[in-house]
């Protein structure tokens, strides 16, 4: 049986961080495209992993390019193109200039993987996966962004920090868009079963929740040039390797919604499952009050910023 193909679109730090995970896990054979003036960059880093690969015994090949005729019947296409954010610059500013991006990736795509599953990772996310969509016109159910799943995983990572138990038994879901108006449920987290509202002081858990919201940030803050990756990478990975896996694993992500929790027709951070079919089915419960008011209000934030898309 042929070797499944992933397309990595932007050979940078998450590119990079990908192309090892996806090595690691024997996802498939790994191309990683970037611009011309990048080409060197990423050949480099897919011969570093490939000769990474015999201390662990992965096999699967890697190779750089800037030829999008490379990505010819990938199965998977992680794009993560664009440039970061810098000090001081909100995920809006960036729009701009990723949105050109972005359109001349959908081109390629569509010309050269058409039946692709595509995880969209570049920022301000629910705007690009949303421009990915109009221009490449691919089905809904093949189409989704990268947010929930690293939003879910910084709020398990505050809630294990926080109590010192593991991350292991830490359950959560962050929905909405992946921004600072995010709606981490605090009800639904749990510690082994356990629902953390009962564990953790209610002030605690206001700190907390306060902290997942502005997580990517304060990363940002640290570096002081560019933003997080290897975490947003492992996010992504999990959801490629549930499809090419078909595990129907539940996780949150930016999916288009059509009525689902009175969102119709935005991308925004909902529970997903994701198996052979891309998208087979977004999860829908019943929001408290509160929590559907702080979801329309992210909803509003991304409304804003898809409108400025101009798509």
């Amino acid at each position: 049986m042929a070797r499944k193909k992933i397309a990595l679109i932007g050979g940078g730090q998450i590119g990079g961080n990908l192309a090892l995970l996806a090595s690691q896990k024997e996802l498939g054979d790994v191309v990683i495209y970037d611009i011309p003036q990048a080409e060197g960059m990423t050949k480099g880093k897919a011969l570093d992993i490939m000769q990474l690969r015999p201390h662990d015994g992965y096999d699967g090949n890697l190779e750089g390019t800037s030829n999008p005729a490379d990505l010819q019947d990938s199965d998977v296409v992680i794009i993560t193109a664009g440039i970061p954010r810098k000090p001081g610059m909100n995920r809006e500013d960036l729009l701009d200039i990723n949105i050109k991006i972005i359109t001349d990736v959908a081109q390629n795509i569509k010309k050269y993987a058409p039946n692709a599953f595509v995880i969209v990772v570049s920022n301000p996310l629910d705007a690009i996966v949303y421009a990915f969509y109009k221009v490449s016109k691919f089905s809904k159910n093949m189409v989704i962004g990268m947010a929930g799943a690293l939003d879910s995983s910084r709020f398990r990572t505050f809630l294990a920090m926080e109590t010192g138990y593991s991350v292991q038994d830490i359950n959560c879901m962050v929905l909405g868009g992946h921004g600072d108006t995010m709606v981490p449920i605090t009800r639904l987290a749990t510690i082994g079963g356990i629902p953390a509202e009962e564990l953790i002081p209610k002030d605690r858990l206001e700190v907390i929740v306060d902290r997942v919201r502005y997580a990517g940030g304060e990363i940002v803050k640290l570096f002081g040039n560019g933003s997080a990756y290897y975490a947003p990478a492992a996010s992504a990975i999990e959801m490629a390797e549930s499809y090419l896996k078909d595990k129907k694993r539940v996780i949150p992500s930016a999916a288009l919604c059509e009525g689902e929790f009175g969102v119709d027709g935005y991308f925004i951070g909902v529970p997903t499952v994701i198996g052979a079919g891309g998208i087979e089915k977004i999860l829908e419960f019943k929001l408290l009050p509160h929590e559907q008011k702080m979801l329309n209000k992210t909803l509003q934030a991304v409304e804003k910023t898809v409108s400025e898309t101009k798509l």
